[in-house]
């Protein structure tokens, strides 16, 4: 479904990722991890169109076809999604109205079969009908922040989802029920790319199936199964790398 070939990556005038390679075939979930600064972030931002990361070399490929110059909409189009690791404000934007509109033109449903089937998902993930009259992450936790972006991702069920650090500024209880959609999504098909730190967010996410890729100095440097995750949580990054790296 999605290879990355060889992808060089600048910001800012500096290069961050300098060669990933990275093949992620329909339904399979991959799991990056790494630590601070070794490019996970800007892979995932690359690969939703983000424009403030240039390609210098190598290519992006969804499905067959070359989306490495393809705008973020046209991504989006095709099937691919990227939940962020801050949320943004919106400001005089109504979560339901955002939502009812995406689906509406996305699944082309008439505006009121959209809006009850958000109010009945929106409860799976403990938002009240109310909550949903609220703009957009304004006001919000971090807890919050990333239930929606899960609710926008059980709305629409693309055929690739990035999670760049769904953990990231959440409490134990949201973290519980956010792994819980992840894994419902995977098993009705969608393809995960999950970023992240730690292993915890796993705990309700069949390990077995998990492909670990591991980042480090904008590179993939080892790749292996649930057994790095056990590795990095009980010793940290140093017993990956041989010692040689403080994290």
């Amino acid at each position: 479904m999605l290879k990355i070939v060889d992808l060089h990556v600048e910001a800012g005038g500096r290069e961050i990722l300098k060669g990933v390679n990275l093949t992620v075939n329909e339904g399979e979930f991959h799991v990056i991890m790494g630590p601070n600064g070794s490019g996970k972030s800007t892979l995932a931002l690359t690969l939703a169109g983000h424009p403030n990361y240039k390609v210098t070399k190598g290519g992006i490929f969804f499905e067959d076809k070359e989306i490495t110059n393809l705008t973020p909409d046209e991504r989006a189009k095709m099937g691919i999604l990227l939940a962020f690791q801050v949320p943004p404000e919106i400001q005089g934007v109504r979560i339901i109205d955002f939502l009812t509109q995406t689906l509406s033109e996305i699944k082309n449903l008439d505006a009121s079969e959209a809006y009850n089937i958000i109010i009945e998902k929106a409860k799976e993930l403990w938002f009240r009908e109310d909550d949903l009259r609220r703009y957009i992450n304004v006001g919000f936790s971090g807890g919050e922040r990333k239930r929606l972006e899960l609710l926008q991702a059980l709305l629409l069920e693309p055929k690739l989802l990035i999670l760049d650090e769904p953990d990231s500024g959440v409490d134990v209880d949201s973290l519980s029920v956010i792994s819980r959609k992840i894994e419902e999504l995977h098993k009705k098909g969608v393809s995960i790319i999950l970023i992240t730190h730690y292993g915890r967010i796993f705990g309700h996410i069949d390990k077995e199936k998990l492909k670990v890729n591991i980042m480090r100095d904008g590179k993939i440097v080892m790749r292996g199964g649930s057994e790095l995750i056990s590795m990095i949580e009980e010793k940290g990054f140093k017993a990956i790398f041989g010692g040689d790296n403080d994290e």
